[in-house]
């Protein structure tokens, strides 16, 4: 028996997450945990649910997330990503909706490297005159 099951893969920052949607009630499981236990904040919790609730397809899915690298908001928001593009291959026509969200766009901005001589990217050490 196969069940049917759409895939979409999300990044954001150096977060990387593997979406799997298949049929059901609308429970989220991000690395084996709910959704509850792995993300602590609401507002990222919202940030995940954001396809979901712009395509109305909130109760037709379980959502199956394995996500590594990164922290909490990078994470959240390759899991966005993931389920977006994950839409995309169930039903081709939520395009539109999903785009004009600026969901299927991959957040380009990394953290910029330090520099030798500064103390972060672009800050340098106090001056001192004496």
């Amino acid at each position: 028996m196969t069940t049917i099951q759409y895939y979409g893969t999300g990044r954001r920052k150096t977060s990387v997450a593997r979406v799997y949607l298949r049929p059901g009630k609308g429970q989220i499981i991000v690395n084996h945990k709910s959704i509850d236990d792995y993300f602590s904040s609401d507002l990222l919790k919202m940030v995940i649910r954001q396809p979901l609730t712009l395509t109305e397809t909130q109760d037709k899915f379980d959502i199956y997330v394995n996500v590594a690298g990164g922290g909490q908001s990078g994470q959240a928001g390759a899991v966005r990503h993931g389920i977006a593009r994950a839409l995309l291959e169930f039903n081709n026509e939520l395009r539109s909706k999903l785009k004009a969200a600026g969901m299927l766009t991959r957040d380009p901005r990394e953290k910029e490297r330090k520099k030798p001589g500064l103390a972060g990217a672009r800050r340098r050490f106090q001056f001192s005159k004496r």
